[in-house]
């Protein structure tokens, strides 16, 4: 999270009846994103300002269940498309779950030269990695998503930006864990303001593709 106020506590109020514990990694919020966290009596912990990779490879060290979801606080993944995603798991069909906008739908990644950039980007990383590994994935870069706990503690995640979404597909593929994707509708953010500048970051994919792709 980061200045999520807006969201935040309907977000954790959702998510409950799908968990036993609900941690949530706070940006350094200047709002009331942090303190309202509190009041819903979840562990709140602070990330180190490097990126949202770094987050999610913070947040794994205080995890004690079985399996992990990652799901934004914006609005964006609705909480209540969780029990698809962790059902693969519990029936021991899938080690790595996460949701396809391509299948459900996107209520964001339409309308502006920013959103179609990102919709030819993420599709053509995920035709590369469907060509690596010899897959038939629709996407590859939607954040909501579940795994073993076991699982990703395996695959030595480094990206400290939002590349770690592809990480985590590559090195799932490259260690042999089963990849499975489901229908999810990815809202339009409810407050605030995307945090990424393509402009910025568009050169980290790239690389991050080439190199954990083929090195």
């Amino acid at each position: 999270t980061k200045n999520e106020e807006a969201t935040i506590r309907d977000i954790i109020k959702r998510c409950k009846p799908y968990g036993d514990e609900i941690i949530v990694v706070d940006g350094h919020s200047t709002d009331r994103t942090r303190e309202i966290a509190k009041e819903e009596n979840v562990k709140v912990i602070l990330d180190h300002k490097k990126g949202k990779g770094e987050a999610l490879r913070h947040a794994i060290n205080f995890v004690t269940g079985d399996i992990i979801v990652f799901i934004d606080a914006d609005g964006s993944h609705d909480p209540d498309d969780i029990p698809k995603l962790i059902k693969p798991i519990i029936e021991d069909k899938a080690d790595h779950v996460h949701g396809s906008r391509l299948l459900g739908g996107s209520s964001e990644l339409h309308g502006g030269f920013d959103e179609c950039f990102r919709l030819m980007g993420s599709s053509f990383i995920t035709a590369c990695i469907n060509w690596r590994f010899k897959v038939r994935l629709s996407e590859s870069q939607n954040g909501f998503r579940a795994i073993r706990t076991d699982v990703i503690k395996q695959l030595d995640l480094k990206e400290d930006i939002t590349t770690i979404e592809q990480e985590m597909i590559i090195k799932s593929l490259k260690k042999g864990f089963r990849i499975l994707e489901v229908p999810s509708h990815e809202q339009k953010r409810v407050a605030g303001y995307s945090k990424i500048s393509l402009k910025k970051v568009w050169f980290r994919y790239v690389y991050s593709l080439i190199k954990y792709l083929f090195l």
